[in-house]
């Protein structure tokens, strides 16, 4: 990596004294990808219903759930309503992000009564909005239970009636700025824009955003999605704003530089995912960097891959949870979110590489092994931390004028 000396914890903990400071709805957003073993995870399913148009009036919600565990009569109680359920449907959450693979197989250790769907892994942030709603009322395995969106998604949602409110019990530590204080949305994890580079294609590893443009890295850098829905794609436009003259309330030049990466032929347009990083399809990618570092730990022996922050400059976002209105499981879906906010969970998300929710309160009382500490990154990029109006403007900006400024159909 090219930067080595300023500690990545301090960037997490600026992260969320930002949020503080900015008041609620501060922080970023969208979804994927990440490590080890246990049991085998089930087959992923598809969920046609991420692609469908919804309906033009969605039917009325069933009645919310309780919003706490105590509300359900204790945790035990809660156990015994899941394992009546008997099923849980999630979707967007892909093995290799965020260390989801992990996450998934101790759940299902844990309650091995409950069976999986695991629904359109590669399905944007929008796909699983719209999955909610083409959905709606079914009771199939089909319509998903639980979502983990860009951070935006988590109130539109809430807005359009498509979420219903729970607090986990860990609730008082994670952050007032990164939840909803009714509980229908919660942060739970944040990252850094990164290139991911297989080195083994490219031997000239890329340091800062205007290398991208060189003759040399032709056919070579590809977004991890579309950027007209996207999430991850949209912030990596947003961060080479950052780069390139531009700033948290001026997305246009990081727009302004895709143009040049695509009319230099730079830029492929096609979704890299591990699979085309690791062939060297798409050798230098532009993701999270909990993803591009779990895939190079993943990959270590096989692949070699360089994982960097631009030094002039990055970006970074938060991901949130919710369940659906239209939950056909909800009690199952209260049990994922308890395993997701509980110390076991939070520190899945670490170990890869994604700042969960509760890190500074899991620090501050020691539950943070020294070893896993050390293992975090290091940087001195500078990195944005912007608030929730700029998010919306800026997201707003890059879908919309992506097709016209870029011209480039991601796919």
């Amino acid at each position: 990596m090219s930067t080595e000396t300023r500690d990545w914890r301090r960037s997490r903990r600026a992260f969320l004294r930002a949020a503080v400071g900015a008041g609620a709805g501060a922080i970023l957003a969208a979804c994927g990808q990440a490590a080890p073993s246990a049991p085998t995870a089930p087959a992923a399913t598809t969920a046609p219903a991420a692609e469908a148009t919804a309906p033009a009036q969605l039917p009325s919600p069933p009645a919310a759930g309780p919003l706490t565990a105590a509300d359900a009569g204790g945790m035990e109680k809660l156990i015994e309503l899941a394992r009546a359920e008997g099923n849980l449907s999630t979707i967007a959450l892909p093995d290799d992000w965020a260390n989801y693979r992990e996450m998934k197989q101790k759940f299902l250790e844990k309650y091995p009564f409950i069976k999986h769907e695991d629904l359109s892994p590669d399905a944007s942030s929008a796909q699983e909005i719209e999955a909610i709603k083409a959905n709606a009322g079914s009771k199939g395995p089909q319509a998903p239970d639980v979502i983990d969106v860009g951070f935006t998604w988590g109130d539109t949602a809430k807005k359009e009636g498509l979420l219903q409110p729970y607090k986990v019990e860990k609730w008082d530590e994670i952050p007032a700025t990164l939840k909803d204080p009714e509980g229908f949305w919660y942060a739970d994890y944040y990252g850094v824009m990164a290139f991911e580079v297989n080195t083994q294609v490219v031997k000239n590893i890329p340091q800062d955003w205007s290398d991208l443009l060189k003759p040399e890295y032709k056919g070579q850098i590809a977004l991890a999605g579309d950027p007209t829905g996207s999430g991850q794609a949209i912030n990596a436009v947003w961060a080479a704003a950052l780069g390139n003259g531009g700033s948290l309330d001026n997305p246009m030049p990081g727009l302004e530089f895709f143009k040049q990466l695509n009319e230099a032929g730079n830029l492929l347009p096609v979704v890299a995912k591990p699979a085309t990083i690791a062939k060297g399809e798409t050798p230098i990618a532009l993701r999270w960097d909990y993803n591009a570092l779990g895939n190079r730990d993943q990959n270590a022996g096989n692949i070699d891959i360089a994982v960097v922050v631009p030094k002039s400059g990055s970006l970074a976002g938060v991901y949130v949870q919710a369940i659906s209105a239209y939950s056909p499981r909800p009690h199952a879906a209260r049990l994922w979110m308890e395993f997701l906010y509980s110390d076991e969970g939070q520190l899945i998300w670490l170990k890869g590489y994604a700042t969960p929710a509760r890190f500074e309160a899991m620090r501050k009382a020691g539950l943070i092994p020294q070893d896993l500490l050390d293992k975090l990154p290091k940087t001195d990029a500078p990195v944005g931390f912007p608030t929730g109006s700029q998010i919306n403007a800026a997201f707003d900006m890059i879908k919309s004028q992506w097709p016209t400024v870029v011209g480039a159909t991601v796919q």
